[in-house]
């Protein structure tokens, strides 16, 4: 348990910088996308390739070239999938959530709070650190897709195309 051989701390050694390298390389190819800020299936791949890692390092029943295969497969899925969800509106619904207004035109939207389970101070928050000190002066605030907060300040709402498409915003300010 505690030392099993030379051979295979070489093995890990060795087999672990290729892969490192490997995995450098196959997010480098496969775009931005791979590394941005995270909606589920781009955790759910970002997981995987940190998973696929872990196991071409600590297991010899996994070969290089496997896990490097592993690898790929894993980023050229990510690819096709951000590839049809740009190409094809239904399917971006099924793989990233909508946007939901939170904050409308100084106050809360309860019922969007209560379901996307955020927490007043949460919005808040987001106020603040967008360098707005007071609430009424905040008119919409958005939980993204990728789970962050954005808050627009009234006097940069004009016509409110921002926030075209994002659930719950009322049709008398579109």
């Amino acid at each position: 348990m505690w030392w099993d051989s030379w051979s295979d701390v070489g093995r890990v050694a060795a087999v672990g910088a290729a892969a490192y390298v490997s995995l450098v390389v196959v997010l480098r190819l496969s775009g931005k996308r791979t590394l941005a800020k995270l909606n589920a299936f781009d955790l759910v791949v970002t997981v995987a390739l940190g998973s696929t890692l872990a196991t071409i390092l600590l297991s010899s029943d996994v070969s290089w070239v496997e896990g490097v295969v592993a690898l790929v497969l894993l980023a050229g899925l990510q690819a096709l999938v951000a590839w049809t969800t740009v190409r094809v509106p239904r399917a971006r619904s099924l793989v990233t959530s909508r946007p939901t207004l939170l904050w409308c035109d100084g106050s809360p939207v309860e019922a969007a709070l209560t379901s996307q389970r955020v927490a007043l101070d949460e919005v808040r928050q987001a106020a603040r650190a967008s360098g707005s000190g007071d609430m009424s002066q905040v008119a919409a605030v958005v939980l993204e897709s990728d789970g962050t907060l954005s808050m627009i300040p009234r006097s940069q709402i004009w016509d409110w195309s921002a926030l075209e498409g994002i659930a719950g915003v009322p049709a008398a300010e579109r």
